[in-house]
């Protein structure tokens, strides 16, 4: 029986990053109940969504071509023609993130931003509080203090048009996006040999975790203010 020839299109920290990604947003959710009781955890999971987010940017600009941002990310002119070829039914498959895949993953990283920057200025006046809080003014304390609390109804929003769209391509297109975030391997049909990249670049995937457990560990712990209030 013939064997149809794959070749890889999402490197392994691309991967990585996205299954962490979705573990950590669904830990975040899970540990930000109103009592409290897991605070700590809600907190430290903040600051690791900061720090995957701090190496998918970094990522993007020194990656493999699929996950850089120059390659991915449409123009205006590539957005509108994809979306009158989706009107006319002409789209063809992407190798990578098709232009509307693309505008979720800008919609997620500012997102995710957002909530995450925002919870290190806040307090919940009760058990505990982010490790810059009482640095900015009250006008500004309170904005944060919005953003932290509404952000997440729009993470959630997004994430149900990620899975609505994962289900469209599945069902109605044929197409199974789920299994090449897995493998990172497309099939020949999906994808020309040109597509495809050469290596995951570990070594130097490597450098940038430990470069951004360092800053995380500096922005949180090492730069942060001295906490003159304790919260209980």
């Amino acid at each position: 029986m013939p064997q149809t020839n794959t070749h890889l299109i999402w490197d392994l920290p691309v991967r990585l990053f996205h299954w962490s990604f979705a573990l950590t947003m669904l830990g975040a959710w899970y540990t930000s109940g109103e009592e409290g009781e897991y605070i700590e955890y809600h907190m430290q999971l903040g600051y690791l969504a900061l720090g995957l987010l701090v190496f998918r940017v970094c990522w993007g600009f020194i990656g493999p071509k699929h996950a850089r941002f120059t390659h991915f990310v449409p123009s205006p002119v590539k957005l509108f023609h994809y979306l009158k070829s989706i009107r006319q039914g002409t789209a063809s498959p992407s190798p990578g993130h098709n232009p509307l895949g693309s505008l979720m993953v800008l919609a997620m990283i500012t997102l995710v931003s957002l909530q995450a920057i925002s919870g290190l200025f806040i307090s919940d006046d009760v058990f505990s509080s982010g490790p810059y809080y009482g640095s900015l003014d009250t006008e500004t304390e309170k904005l944060m203090n919005t953003l932290h609390h509404n952000v997440f109804n729009y993470i959630w929003l997004s994430i149900g048009l990620h899975l609505l769209a994962i289900g469209y391509y599945w069902r109605v297109k044929k197409q199974n996006l789920v299994v090449p975030m897995i493998t990172g391997k497309k099939s020949a049909p999906e994808v020309s040999a040109e597509d495809g990249i050469s290596s995951s670049r570990l070594l130097l995937a490597c450098v940038v975790v430990i470069a951004t457990a360092a800053f995380v560990y500096w922005l949180v712990v090492l730069n942060a203010p001295e906490i003159t209030e304790y919260y209980y």
